[in-house]
């Protein structure tokens, strides 16, 4: 008696996400390019990303809108800052571990 073949299922992941448009290679140290600078005698604080690769706007996009919860104190402290198409400043906070792993749980 034969059996019938059924036919192969696939599967997809119902949250696949498409990749981004911009990329963060490691420093020469394997690290992430993330810093903080204080400025101002310690009055203004800044958070940077460096040497993006792709689209710096998508990032900073990326950032605003989900480093912090939407109507939080610091996502309204926060301000995001374009230099020279490569780099990314965040200011109002010291947010470099926030944002480590924020790339982090984006496979950066």
């Amino acid at each position: 008696m034969l059996v019938p073949r059924l036919p192969l299922r696939t599967f997809t992941t119902a949250h696949a996400h498409p990749p981004p448009a911009y990329r963060i290679p490691r420093n020469s140290r394997g690290s992430l390019p993330v810093y903080t600078d204080i400025r101002n005698a310690g009055t203004r604080h800044l958070t940077l990303i460096r040497n993006i690769e792709g689209n710096a706007d998508a990032l900073a996009q990326d950032l605003a809108g989900s480093l912090h919860p939407p109507g939080s104190p610091e996502a309204q402290r926060m301000r995001v800052q374009i230099l020279h198409s490569k780099h990314v400043v965040l200011s109002g906070g010291l947010w470099k571990n926030h944002v480590a792993r924020w790339l982090l749980d984006r496979g950066f």
